[in-house]
């Protein structure tokens, strides 16, 4: 894979990660009830994994062609 590539799905990965991060001061809970980054927690979670995933496959099948 190109490292534009992989710095993509390492951003979305962090991304990822920091919409789970508890955050104090927050204006209201997320989906999971505790006071997150984002308050659609867990679906922007996803919303960033997903495509990471996606790119990861499909960049690492042509590789190995």
């Amino acid at each position: 894979m190109k490292s534009r590539h992989w710095l993509l799905v390492i951003v979305l990965i962090g991304l990822g990660v920091w919409t789970l991060l508890p955050i104090p001061g927050a204006s209201k809970p997320c989906f999971l009830g505790y006071y997150a980054h984002c308050s659609f927690t867990p679906i922007s979670t996803i919303m960033c994994w997903i495509p990471a995933g996606i790119i990861y496959r499909r960049k690492a099948k042509q590789s190995a062609k």
